[in-house]
């Protein structure tokens, strides 16, 4: 936070976007997420207090596989909008691009956002879906709705935010391993309580 007589942006930081990001997300997959986190929680609470010798914690180390990954498939994919960037979180990592690295957003069967040196990253919270595609394609472009919509709204902020001095620079990826080392953990557990059973 920067003090009344301190302009914006020198605070050794740079300064904040004027608007705040658009997010972009797949409903349908976090009701699947609830959904399946439900049922394995249920089914898992079952075996590891109901359960004898290693069931509970068999149960317990399927869950610490389970929930890692449903959560990481189903909450954790959002594609975020700025005035500089566009950041991309899929199930097991975290890619930001500057607009000016961004050559060319797609929709084909899946979205993909193409940098100029020719990297392909999948955008999985814009799912394809083919029945609004052959509705877009009907209609010649003039309805588009899902993800071509999606897909054009960022086409769009891309064309205009490119030439942002503050929009330059090399796309950036990160691993999410919050949710890959309990994953892990939780298969390796799995096996060898399985190969112990």
């Amino acid at each position: 936070m920067t003090s009344p007589a301190q302009p914006p942006g020198e605070s050794g930081k740079p300064s904040e976007s004027a608007s705040a990001d658009r997010v972009y997300r797949s409903p349908m997959a976090m009701v699947g997420g609830v959904l399946l986190l439900g049922i394995g929680l249920w089914m898992g609470g079952d075996a590891v207090f109901r359960g004898d010798g290693l069931t509970p914690w068999t149960a317990l180390a399927a869950l610490l596989l389970g929930v890692p990954l449903v959560a990481a498939f189903t909450f954790r994919p959002a594609v975020y909008a700025g005035d500089d960037r566009l950041r991309v979180r899929n199930p097991f990592r975290t890619v930001v691009v500057p607009w000016a690295a961004v050559a060319e957003l797609r929709s084909t069967y899946s979205t993909e956002v193409v940098t100029r040196d020719g990297a392909k990253y999948q955008l999985w919270a814009v799912p394809v879906s083919m029945r609004q595609r052959k509705l877009n394609v009907r209609s010649g472009g003039k309805h588009l709705v899902g993800s071509e919509a999606t897909v054009e709204e960022l086409r769009t902020l891309a064309e205009q935010n490119a030439v942002r001095p503050t929009a330059k620079g090399d796309p950036e990826v990160r691993w999410a391993y919050g949710f890959i080392a309990p994953a892990l953990v939780g298969l390796v557990a799995l096996v060898v309580l399985l190969a112990l059973g």
